[in-house]
Formats: structure tokens, sequence, C-alpha cells
């Protein structure tokens, strides 16, 4: 059985070589050394080292394989990319970083082992900023929400998923990739197990706050849920807005120097204007993503590959 690592690559000069190194290697004590490396490098803003670092890895190793986008396209689209690459029966996805880490893999196929199609690994304890867990928290509650994800699956970057799925999943075309939502239309046999969060072997997170919103917002496009409660949401504000008209005017009725507040009504005025303009923006962005997919937006352009056959390369 051979087996495929794929790894997003985003200013990772300084750690990847040695996570590719420690992932060979344990993956050789576990008696699985048939592993090739996908590693994707998304346009990192460092002046090229990134790039640099991986085609010297794919010259000294056979097994490694080497995407360079040529525009930063995200963390999901970027493991789209290595996905179409992967050539495995078995795909581990995992962080450049070190935190997803190597050591911890024997439990992730080992849950595999037992039947399941997709293993996701939680961490149980975060050694992420407070900022960074509190949009994880956010993150778990929509997505249980929208896409109707079961509660007890815990998910992350770190995941075993075989290759059926994988198959399924490429086929997908939309520029805003939600790897969960893809993984989920193909199975529902997925388990989580915990795992241990290590810190960053050397930098900081390359996600900002808008890359965060962005990649939440890619759950969009993977459930009408939002449309649902804007509707709801839309009836039961005209329901208040009409019951306080009523009260107003049974009060106005029993008590005609009764005033009515001008600041009260400007407040009112601008929720629910405020309450308009978030549901259109709503519906707009449904209809946004209509348009590009439409005019075929592309997930990701391949700049250059190494150790990759022409005809899989650039596409």
């Amino acid at each position: 059985m051979r087996y495929s690592v794929i790894i997003p690559c985003y200013k990772s000069d300084q750690t990847i070589e040695h996570v590719v190194d420690m992932t060979r290697d344990e993956m050789i004590r576990l008696g699985k050394g048939d592993v090739e490396f996908v590693l994707v490098n998304d346009c990192s803003p460092d002046g090229g080292k990134t790039i640099r670092k991986l085609r010297e890895m794919a010259q000294k190793h056979a097994d490694v394989k080497v995407i360079g986008l040529a525009k930063n396209s995200g963390q999901h689209n970027a493991l789209m990319a290595a996905l179409r690459h992967a050539e495995g029966d078995i795909i581990i996805g995992m962080d450049d970083d070190g935190q997803t880490h190597p050591s911890q893999l024997s439990k992730l196929l080992g849950a595999l082992d037992e039947g399941y199609d997709l293993v996701y690994g939680y961490y149980p304890e975060k050694k992420h900023n407070w900022f960074r867990n509190l949009g994880s928290r956010f993150n778990d509650l929509t997505v249980n929400m929208m896409i109707k994800k079961p509660k007890e699956v815990r998910t992350s970057s770190y995941f075993v998923v075989r290759k059926f799925v994988r198959d399924y999943t490429i086929q997908y075309e939309g520029s805003y990739t939600y790897l969960l939502g893809l993984f989920m239309r193909c199975t529902q046999n997925i388990a989580s197990v915990p795992v241990q969060h290590f810190e960053r072997e050397s930098g900081e997170s390359g996600y900002t706050l808008g890359q965060l919103i962005r990649l939440w917002s890619s759950i969009i496009g993977f459930s009408v849920i939002p449309l649902r409660i804007a509707s709801i949401a839309g009836f039961f504000f005209a329901g208040v807005g009409l019951l306080m008209a009523l009260f107003v005017l049974i009060r106005k009725c029993i008590d005609p120097n009764m005033s009515i507040g001008w600041p009260s009504l400007m407040c009112a005025i601008s929720f629910f204007f405020g309450l308009n303009f978030m549901f259109l923006g709503m519906i707009g962005e449904y209809l946004g993503r209509m348009f590009l997919g439409m005019n075929k937006e592309p997930q990701y352009v391949i700049k250059e590959t190494y150790n990759i056959p022409e005809e899989k390369g650039l596409q």
C-alpha cells in the first residue's frame, strides 16, 4: 500500500525539510515506507526562500514532489492541488510547521485500520493563541449547524483519508474550496482521535483575521442554511415590527398626548436597514460565487513543478 503526505507550504523554508524528514522516518518505523510527499508552495511572500528550499528537497529526494503556485490561493485550494497529484492509496494531510507532529501518525492510521474512510486528529489542548482558539470554536459551532457535521467528530488540518474519497473530492472545480464539506459529500464514515498539539518549530502563524474569515466563509458554498436563517429572521423582525406598531397605535389611542420619540425611531430604522443590508450581502455572496463559478475562476494556477511527470504537472 502506498501513502501520500500532502503539505501546503507558506513561508516554511526553516521548517519544511525537518517535517518531511521526521515524517519519512516515522513512516519507515511504522512499516509504511512506500511514501511520497506532495509539497505545494502557496506563493509564499518570502522572496523565493520557500520554493528554493522545496526545489532543493526535490533534487535530493525522488519521493518529494513540488508544486509552485503562481498566486496565493489559500490553504484548502493548495491542498486540492496536492490531492490531484497524490498517487497513494492513503492520503495524509499535515501542516508545514511541525504542529501536526509525525509522532502522532500511528493514532490516525490505527483508527483508519478500524474501517473508517476518513480520520481527523483533534487537539484536546491547543498551542494556538487565544484568538485562533476562539475562532476554532466559532468555526466548529457553525460547521456543526451548516453542514451537519456529527458533533462527536472534531476536525483539524491533520487528517488521513482513503483514495476513493480523494477521487470524488477532486472532481469539485469551484474556487471556494472547503475540504470538510467535500469529504462529507463522499462519506459519513468519519472518526476523530485525540493527538498532541506541538509548538511551532519556527515563526508565527501565517493566518491573518481576513484569511480566517475567508476560510470560514467557504462553508457558505456547502449549505443553504444561512439563506434560511435570513428568511426566518426577516419574518421574525417583520412580526416584531408589526406588533410594536400596533402597541404604539393602541397607546396613542388611549393617550393622545403621548409623544413618539424621534431617537428611538431612528434607532429602529438604523437597525432594520442594517439587518436588510446584511441579508442582502449574504444573498449577494451566493450570487457572486455563482458568477465566479460560471466564469470558471481557477482554484489555483500552477507555475512550476518538480518530480512530477509533465502530463500531470502544469494544467
